[in-house]
Formats: structure tokens, C-alpha cells, sequence
């Protein structure tokens, strides 16, 4: 089958891309940069260009049998409007262009944000949608899109996913447990906070293009094991054999603090990341466990674990700062409190 992937430079469509060529489909992708890898783009017919360019789109789709919509705007990426135009209006485009050429299914990569901050656990599917910040925003309406589309839809809404090749603002924790810095938690850590390992979203998205069952569903993914924000980076840290140690703050000065600095854009944390951080934060697998036949191999601790070891081998070969999962982002106004830790 020929799989489009939209967003396929990204971490996670790089991931995805080479488990649908190891099972011997065929990858088309677009993105706005280059894949950067040179055995993908032997085997990958790539496309540059924006998602809201829709004759673009409409080169994405041709022919495909399942789109996998995955390109979004991240949280910390400039405006509402940028990001609306990308996370809605794209996804517009899409929508409309795999119904003109016939697609079979889309499957759109959402997230968890659409929960904002929520007042039970574990959340699940039906749940009340209200997200935090722009983003979450964007990808209820986004959802809500490909809930009336004419083409096929199945909503994936994972946890923060890692993996080999996520940086992001996973790379700032890994810098600082590496040189062995204070790592400062929001509260006393013990929150369960929920991850994902890329490999096991991959996986649900790769039943979720074909399963019938997953016609016009919505699914949670995220670690079935997981344990409290303290335990999960102790553990972490104890691998790294770092002298790191986690230093509580108290929640509402830090937030107001952080406010402050993103407003000014200086950073590298969105609204999302510290009004959830402090916590509890997990979803109900089971309808994708049931359906799909989906189990995810990886624990928080694990995939933690496997992420600080990549990032450890290949620091030295880290591009520079940008807004992408796949760079480091700037840490600007943590700086400082690194200088200070």
C-alpha cells in the first residue's frame, strides 16, 4: 500500500516512515524541511512544501491508499493565528484533498492536549475537550473537522511521545542530568505523568490505517506503565550515574514566573508544559487495547532510559536550536538557572 505522510521530516514521521518501509509499503511524505536522512530519502518519495498549500496537499495524497496526518504546529512556535492556520487549516486541506482522491482512511495524529487540565483519571475518549493554550485549541477544532468529514477518519491522541531522535525539550533535561544539574520539578513530583515511546505510537497508528474496527474512532496511547514524575526521573538518573539531584519549586510562583517569560518569548516552555507538569496526567488505553489489539512495549522509565542513551551517543552531531521535536530548543531564559544549579 502507499502511506502519505504529512509532517514525515518530524520525529515521529521519520519513525513512522521506516516501520511502513520495513513492512514493505510504500512512503510518500511532505514536509517544509528535508528528511536529513540519507537512507529514507533512497526509499522515500519526498515532497517539500507547507501543509496549507493545498496543491501541495493535493501531490501528498495522489494515489495514496491511507494518509497519516501528522504535521502540526508545536506550542511554541509564534502565534494563535500561525498555529491555527497550520493545525486547522491544514488539516482542512487534507481532509479535503484524500476525499477527492478516493483515500481509504485518515488517521490524525491529535494529542492529549485536547484534554486541557482535567479533573479525573484515568481521562478517557469521551471526556470533556478543553484545551490549554493555542495548541490544545487548535486540535480540538481540528478533530472536530475530521469528526464530519466526508473521508474516513480514526483520531490518535497520544501522550508526550520520546524516543531515539527526540530532542525538543527533552533535550534540555537531558543536558542537565548529563552535566549533573539540579533538576527542578513543579511541586513534590509525585504526580503520575504518562509517557509514550514513539516506537508504540507507531504501532497504533499502523492498526489504527487498517483495523475496520477503527473506522471512525478516537483513541488514547500512552505507557501502560508509569510511575510518579520523582520516581520516573530518579530512575533516569540513577542510569546516568549523574550527580543530578530533583529539587522541588512551589507551583504557583513558578507558573506565574514561566507566564511571564513566555509571553516575553524568551521560554522554551509553552502554557501546556508547566500547567500540567506538577499534575496527575494519564489516559485509559483500553479502547485501543481492545480494538486494535494495541499493547504498548515500553514503560515511562524505559523509553526515558532509551531516549538519554541515544541523545548521549549523538549529542555531538545535534544541529543547532529550532521548534521542531527532532532539534534542541533554545534555553534562553533557563540559561541562567542552569548557570545557577
Amino acid at each position: 500500500m502507499l502511506y502519505a505522510i504529512s509532517g514525515g521530516a518530524g520525529f515521529l514521521g521519520l519513525h513512522l516512515a521506516r516501520r511502513l518501509l520495513a513492512d514493505g509499503h510504500q512512503v510518500r511524505t511532505l514536509d517544509v524541511v528535508p528528511l536529513d536522512d540519507a537512507d529514507l530519502e533512497r526509499s522515500v518519495e519526498e515532497l517539500r512544501g507547507d501543509i496549507r498549500d493545498r496543491e501541495r496537499v493535493r501531490e501528498l495524497v495522489a494515489g495514496a491508499h491511507v494518509v497519516v496526518h501528522a504535521a502540526a504546529a508545536l506550542p511554541i512556535q509564534a502565534s494563535r493565528e500561525s498555529i491555527r492556520s497550520v493545525n486547522v487549516l491544514g488539516t482542512e486541506h487534507v481532509l479535503h484533498e484524500a476525499r477527492a482522491a478516493d483515500v481509504r482512511r485518515v488517521v490524525f495524529v491529535s494529542s492529549t492536549a485536547v484534554y486541557g487540565v482535567p479533573e479525573k483519571h484515568p481521562i478517557e475518549e469521551d471526556d470533556p475537550l478543553v484545551g490549554v493554550g493555542w495548541y490544545g485549541e487548535s486540535k480540538i477544532d481540528a478533530e472536530a473537522l475530521c469528526r464530519v468529514a466526508a473521508v474516513e477518519t480514526t483520531i490518535i491522541r497520544p501522550k508526550t511521545f520520546i524516543g531515539p531522535e527526540r530532542l525538543g525539550v527533552f533535550e534540555i533535561l537531558f543536558d542537565w542530568i548529563r552535566e549533573g544539574r539540579r533538576i527542578y520539578i513543579l511541586g513534590k513530583g509525585h504526580n503520575r505523568y504518562q509517557l509514550l515511546a514513539v516506537e508504540d505510537l507507531v504501532d497504533a497508528i499502523v492498526r489504527a490505517a487498517t483495523a475496520p474496527e477503527a473506522a471512525r474512532e478516537t483513541f488514547n496511547v500512552g505507557a501502560t506503565e508509569f510511575g510518579t514524575v520523582r520516581s520516573d526521573l530518579q530512575a533516569l538518573i540513577d542510569h546516568a550515574g549523574s550527580d543530578s539531584r530533583l529539587q522541588p519549586v512551589p507551583v504557583r510562583p513558578a507558573e506565574l514566573s514561566l507566564r511571564t517569560l513566555e509571553l516575553l518569548r524568551i521560554s522554551p516552555l509553552a502554557e501546556w508544559h508547566y500547567k500540567t507538569a506538577h499534575r496527575d496526567s494519564f489516559v485509559d488505553t483500553s479502547r485501543a487495547q481492545r480494538l486494535l489489539g494495541w499493547q504498548p512495549r515500553l514503560s515511562n522509565r524505559h523509553a526515558l532510559i532509551e531516549t538519554y542513551d541515544w541523545y548521549l551517543a549523538n549529542r555531538e552531531r545535534v544541529g543547532s536550536a529550532g521548534v521542531t521535536h527532532r532539534v534542541p530548543w533554545n534555553q534562553q531564559a533557563l540559561g541562567l538557572l542552569k548557570r545557577l544549579s
